[in-house]
Protein backbone atom coordinates (compact mmCIF):
# COMPACT_ATOMS: atom_id res chain seq x y z
CA UNK A 1 0.00 0.00 0.00
CA UNK A 2 1.23 3.57 -0.72
CA UNK A 3 -0.07 6.72 0.85
CA UNK A 4 -0.42 9.38 -1.58
CA UNK A 5 -0.41 13.04 -0.09
CA UNK A 6 -2.73 15.14 -0.55
CA UNK A 7 -2.56 18.77 -1.17
CA UNK A 8 0.42 20.34 0.79
CA UNK A 9 0.93 17.34 2.71
CA UNK A 10 4.19 15.56 2.74
CA UNK A 11 4.12 11.69 3.87
CA UNK A 12 7.79 10.90 5.39
CA UNK A 13 9.33 7.91 6.99
CA UNK A 14 10.61 8.81 10.60
CA UNK A 15 14.33 7.86 11.26
CA UNK A 16 15.15 6.40 14.15
CA UNK A 17 16.55 8.63 17.30
CA UNK A 18 20.17 8.29 17.74
CA UNK A 19 21.67 7.70 21.13
CA UNK A 20 25.24 6.76 20.30
CA UNK A 21 27.92 8.59 18.29
CA UNK A 22 29.95 6.82 15.88
CA UNK A 23 32.92 6.17 18.11
CA UNK A 24 30.71 5.12 20.66
CA UNK A 25 30.22 8.13 22.92
CA UNK A 26 26.42 8.28 24.59
CA UNK A 27 23.94 11.03 24.44
CA UNK A 28 22.13 11.87 26.92
CA UNK A 29 17.92 12.63 26.74
CA UNK A 30 17.42 16.14 25.15
CA UNK A 31 14.01 18.10 26.90
CA UNK A 32 12.84 19.11 22.91
CA UNK A 33 14.34 16.43 20.46
CA UNK A 34 14.66 17.57 16.62
CA UNK A 35 12.37 14.74 14.84
CA UNK A 36 13.67 14.06 11.67
CA UNK A 37 12.29 11.87 8.79
CA UNK A 38 13.30 11.26 4.87
CA UNK A 39 10.43 12.31 2.52
CA UNK A 40 8.64 9.84 0.48
CA UNK A 41 6.46 11.63 -1.35
CA UNK A 42 4.65 15.06 -1.30
CA UNK A 43 1.64 16.39 -2.34
CA UNK A 44 0.70 18.49 -5.78
CA UNK A 45 0.94 21.38 -3.88
CA UNK A 46 4.16 20.85 -2.06
CA UNK A 47 6.29 24.07 -3.41
CA UNK A 48 9.52 23.07 -1.78
CA UNK A 49 10.24 19.29 -0.31
CA UNK A 50 10.57 17.25 -2.74
CA UNK A 51 10.96 13.43 -2.80
CA UNK A 52 14.35 12.32 -1.27
CA UNK A 53 14.93 15.36 1.78
CA UNK A 54 15.66 14.68 4.50
CA UNK A 55 13.68 16.89 7.04
CA UNK A 56 13.25 18.63 10.36
CA UNK A 57 9.71 18.98 11.17
CA UNK A 58 7.46 19.85 14.06
CA UNK A 59 7.29 16.40 16.40
CA UNK A 60 3.82 17.85 18.07
CA UNK A 61 1.62 18.70 13.93
CA UNK A 62 2.37 15.39 12.39
CA UNK A 63 -0.28 12.53 12.04
CA UNK A 64 1.59 8.97 12.78
CA UNK A 65 0.45 6.13 10.71
CA UNK A 66 2.43 2.64 10.66
CA UNK A 67 2.18 0.73 7.65
CA UNK A 68 4.28 -2.73 7.12
CA UNK A 69 6.06 -2.28 10.25
CA UNK A 70 7.21 1.42 8.96
CA UNK A 71 7.15 4.29 11.09
CA UNK A 72 5.50 6.93 8.45
CA UNK A 73 4.72 10.41 9.28
CA UNK A 74 2.09 12.98 7.43
CA UNK A 75 3.23 16.48 7.54
CA UNK A 76 1.97 19.91 5.97
CA UNK A 77 4.75 21.81 4.54
CA UNK A 78 4.47 24.84 6.85
CA UNK A 79 5.09 22.65 9.49
CA UNK A 80 8.62 21.66 8.17
CA UNK A 81 11.46 23.43 9.62
CA UNK A 82 14.71 22.28 7.70
CA UNK A 83 15.55 20.15 5.05
CA UNK A 84 19.11 18.74 5.48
Amino acid sequence: MQLKPLSDRIVAKKEEEVTQTKSGILLGEAKEKPAYAVVESVGPDVKVVKKGDKIVYKNYSTTDIKLDDTDYIIVKEEDVLATI
